[in-house]
């Protein structure tokens, strides 16, 4: 996955102690790191830590050493890259699985690593005393590691391996073997503190927050939200009142709902619950819903308007409620396909007419849907298209053998494989209009700029009606008018209901005008 610095070659032949064992050579190696380009320097401390991996004859303390001082030289570098990843305007698949490749592949090497001074500390009893110590900052910074490579498949929405959280639970287990759990311990930025038992219940409470919903910027501020309201969650060994979630220790499986108490109750179980963080996240989604400002001690890793926040906020607090949300409508299981097209323009053209039943010389996929409900549906995505397809994604769908277009948005996105995908899509639309738009000015009828729109004819309120629109088209100072039928309808704002980088969904009063 990531090469091995080719400086290295030859080192071992002759079985010489590891450059990063001698203090003054690890000094200068990163001091020589390239400080101007992210990528290569992470790629070269990558292949340091693979290097001690290699390594059979390092003192397990200089080990140590030597990774916690390449963790720390990467930081920079790290933000650099993911904030790449997260900023990007529009990546290619070949640079999103780069930047990918170098943020999750650095992880899974540091947990490594750390992984080793713990079996070596287990095995020979002067390692252990030698890193006695360290043992609750290198048990923190496994499970940090551990975490952020959940975070980084949760970013491209892949399956999560059991066996991360048997690995996240030996840890914890541990540490609290060693009574070093809640033992704080310098993690993150210089004056930031943790311990193992608080990396632990991040990890947990970011499990629960159900993030295959959301993008992944909005994925990253969830992750910071919950670590400032880590606190005010709840981790406990005895399912109190109010325990959502339960976990053992020593299985290769991600924390469960609580819907009954476990089979067996061993001392490897640990629970959790919102305690008071739920309240704490729905009163700053209220005060930024009026206005308010965002807590300046709050880090989101860099400047944020509310109505980014906000969003992610309202879905913090429904997941990690006392009570999760339930399915709204009973799912059934079908088995037919859809014939689907992306984007507004797409739909529009699909909600048209003008091509009869399905438009001729549009890219076109085939997916296959699973199950069926009031208000959605979930379907499989084999040989997964380009880079559209992604959480709030708006989609005109076509159930085989039918001429009758739905309008749908993705609601959730699941990688099962590399080349397959489950996705949750609610149902928008069973009918809607294909319209052009146009600005009414102030001083008369004429028409600035028609744009592509779709007019939602179902659950509106009287006299009003839902809109789908290009991104940026909404404005509450500007109304809005079509001709359909040889008439004009004027369309006159409401309020925006939904915004995303696909389209923007708004109601608007409607008018017949002439």
């Amino acid at each position: 996955m990531l090469n091995k610095v080719g400086s290295l070659g030859g080192l071992f032949s002759q079985k010489v102690e590891h450059p990063l064992a001698d203090p003054r050579e690890l000094k200068k190696i990163i001091g020589a790191l390239p400080k101007d380009n992210a990528f290569k320097s992470l790629d070269e401390i990558a292949g340091w830590l693979e290097s001690l991996q290699a390594a059979d004859d390092i003192p397990v303390d200089r080990f140590h050493d030597a990774v916690r001082q390449l963790e720390e030289a990467a930081q920079p570098h790290l933000k650099r890259l993911t904030k790449d990843y997260l900023h990007a305007a529009r990546l290619s698949r070949t640079e999103e699985k780069r930047l990918w490749s170098i943020n999750c592949g650095f992880w899974t090497l540091l947990a490594g690593a750390y992984e080793r001074c713990l079996a070596e500390m287990a095995a020979k009893p002067r390692a252990a005393e030698q890193l006695k110590a360290a043992l609750p900052a290198i048990c923190a910074h496994l499970i940090g590691a551990l975490a952020a490579i959940l975070k980084w498949e949760q970013f491209h929405y892949g399956p999560s391996a059991g066996l991360l959280w048997q690995r996240l639970g030996r840890a914890l287990l541990r540490a609290e073997e060693a009574g070093a759990a809640g033992k704080a311990v310098q993690f993150g930025a210089p004056a930031g503190l943790s311990s193992p038992q608080q990396e632990y219940l991040k990890a947990m409470v970011f499990q629960a927050a159900s993030m295959d919903g959301l993008l992944p910027l909005e994925i990253e501020l969830a992750e910071r939200l919950i670590a400032h309201f880590l606190p005010q969650f709840v981790f406990t060994a005895e399912a109190v009142h109010d325990c959502v979630y339960w976990v053992d220790l020593t299985l290769a499986q991600a924390p469960q709902r609580l819907a009954r108490m476990p089979e067996q109750v061993l001392p490897t179980l640990r629970f959790f619950k919102p305690g008071p963080a739920h309240a704490a996240l729905e009163n700053l989604l209220t005060t930024l819903q009026r206005g308010g400002d965002i807590p300046p001690d709050i880090n989101f890793g860099g400047q944020y308007y509310p109505k980014t926040v906000i969003p992610v906020l309202r879905h913090l607090a429904t997941y990690l409620a006392s009570i999760p949300p339930q399915r709204k409508h009973d799912r059934h299981r079908v088995k037919h396909r859809v014939a689907v097209l992306n984007g507004l323009v797409n739909a529009f053209v699909a909600f048209s007419g003008e091509f009869g039943g399905r438009p001729a010389g549009l890219q076109m996929e085939s997916w296959v849907v699973e199950n069926v409900s009031r208000g959605g549906f979930g379907a499989v995505v084999s040989d997964m298209p380009a880079d559209w397809l992604k959480v709030g994604a708006l989609l005109a769908l076509q159930p085989e053998g039918g001429d009758n277009w739905l309008v749908g948005i993705v609601r959730r996105y699941h990688r099962a494989t590399e080349s397959d995908a489950r996705v949750g899509i609610e149902t928008l639309a069973r009918q809607a209009v294909a319209v052009e738009l146009r600005q009414r000015t102030a001083s008369s009828y004429a028409a600035v700029g028609g744009v592509p729109a779709l007019l939602v004819l179902e659950d509106s309120a009287p006299g009003e009606v839902r809109v789908v629109l290009p991104p940026m088209t909404f404005d509450l100072r500007e109304s809005l008018e079509y001709t359909a039928g040889g008439k004009r309808h004027l369309l006159a704002p409401v309020a925006l209901v939904e915004q995303t980088a696909d389209f923007e969904l708004a109601r608007y009063r409607q008018e017949l005008v002439g």
